[in-house]
């Protein structure tokens, strides 16, 4: 494995492929911090070109984290399809690339290929990708899953009604999803993070949710995101879950800082599929971000962008309903600008894609962090164009309990309306019914409330 090259009359020598896979990386001010970022747009060039002529057999063969020390390594190694590898494991990054990008290629052929690749390879080969180059390739990929109803249909737009509470007062929380579904907002999940995760106050908030979606025969799911051993016992106490859910991690040690094995979050997948109250097959709900193994100080000197990778291939081994990450919420320590939210929020429904799995986003910035709400927007049609399975909402794109800006109820019908994409089947049906949507529009009474009280 050749990991040095002449650029410009300079001879840039990388001692491992760590450090050539942190150094390709585009300019993430976490990477900085970790100190294992390019020095300069040369270096990064020039890790560039030696990663794209470093072979997917050679990713394989050099481990970043050995399986052995590690769970997450574990199971992506253990995921991999032997005989689609050995087709491909003499192919070079830069040929993976041209692979995926070729008109010939389509969306079925990526989804075999992808399950001969590890975290790694598809990592490795968005790095050497440009964000056009990102969105053209996770376009071509179409992501079905079921709980209580089918979403990631080629054409659709689906979305998570995030009606959050400073203080979970449930009044004020039905407020908030009233104008979320009166403006056709829900339909991947209605989903709520609690300020108060204690078990009581999580059945509360799953019982308000679910008596809402019976009463009006919403074809949805509802989750409350606090941590998955509360859920677990909510759920063993009688409360009505459609999903369980739970933020991961791209290595054991971080996953550990959560609170989470494998075995657990199996054992939580058992649990909703005996007792939850979705109807499957999928039943779990995962959130990953760059730069969280950096803040709980387990990234092992490997770069955001190829940690993110390895959270998608823990995820794919649980067959989640769906999975986003949560880009721009950690802070400018981690992304710094509107710039670098971009890039990552793109690589990461990306790979999110070259794993098979319902890859959404939560398109979002922090108040201190440089950027602003027409960056987002700008990130919200990218992300549209691209194919994404869904976005999260909040009233007015402001989250009054997370203190951060995300997309609001209208931005998401605004991205259906102008890139003509549609709600999930089903949940379009309901929204007909229920007038909100006149032959495929939002009908005069669209984001009416009210009308949740006739």
């Amino acid at each position: 494995m050749k990991l040095s090259t002449n650029y410009l009359g300079t001879v840039y020598q990388f001692s491992t492929l760590k450090e050539v896979l942190a150094k390709a990386n585009e300019e993430k001010s976490g990477d900085r911090l970790a100190g294992i970022a390019a020095e300069t747009v040369q270096e990064r060039i020039a890790a560039k070109e030696v990663l794209s002529n470093i072979m997917l057999g050679d990713i394989r063969e050099n481990p970043l984290l050995n399986p052995e020390e590690d769970e997450v390594s574990r199971i992506i190694e253990g995921q991999v399809n032997e005989r689609i590898y050995q087709s491909i494991k003499n192919w070079s990054v830069s040929e993976l690339r041209e692979y995926i990008l070729h008109d010939d290629t389509t969306g079925e052929d990526l989804k075999r290929l992808s399950i001969g690749l590890n975290s790694e390879m598809i990592a490795a080969v968005a790095k050497i990708m440009s964000n056009l180059d990102l969105v053209h390739a996770a376009n071509k990929i179409e992501i079905l899953t079921k709980c209580n109803i089918t979403i990631g249909q080629k054409g659709t737009l689906a979305s998570r009604l995030q009606p959050n509470h400073p203080t979970d007062n449930v009044e004020g929380m039905i407020a908030s999803l009233k104008e979320g579904l009166a403006y056709g907002i829900g339909d991947a999940v209605i989903g709520i993070n609690p300020v108060d995760d204690s078990v009581e106050s999580v059945k509360r908030l799953l019982h308000a949710t679910h008596d809402f979606i019976q009463e009006w025969q919403i074809p949805s799911q509802n989750c409350v995101l606090a941590h998955v051993t509360a859920q677990m016992k909510a759920i063993k106490q009688g409360a009505p879950a459609d999903m369980i859910f739970q933020s991961i991690a791209g290595t054991e040690a971080a996953n550990r800082s959560f609170g989470i094995t494998a075995s657990m979050l199996e054992e939580a997948n058992q649990l909703a599929k005996v007792h939850g109250t979705g109807t499957g097959p999928q039943r779990l709900y995962f959130e990953t971000g760059q730069g969280s193994e950096l803040s709980a100080e387990a990234h092992f000197g490997i770069d955001q962008m190829t940690l993110e990778a390895r959270n998608y291939g823990f995820a794919r081994f649980f067959d989640p309903f769906i999975v986003n990450t949560v880009v721009g919420f950690i802070g400018p320590e981690y992304l710094y600008n509107s710039k670098q939210v971009i890039r990552a929020g793109l690589e990461d429904h990306f790979m999110g894609k070259m794993h098979n799995i319902p890859m959404g986003v939560d398109i979002c910035y922090t108040n201190h962090i440089k950027a602003d709400q027409n960056d987002i927007e700008d990130l919200g049609v990218l992300l549209t164009a691209a194919g994404v399975n869904f976005i999260i909402a909040t009233p007015m794109g402001d989250d009054c309990m997370l203190n951060y800006q995300s997309m609001s109820y209208h931005d998401v019908a605004t991205l259906r309306q102008t890139l003509n994409k549609k709600p999930a089947p089903l949940f379009e049906e309901w929204l007909e019914k229920m007038g909100i949507f006149e032959n495929g529009k939002l009908s005069k009474i669209a984001g009416d409330p009210t009308i949740f009280t006739r």
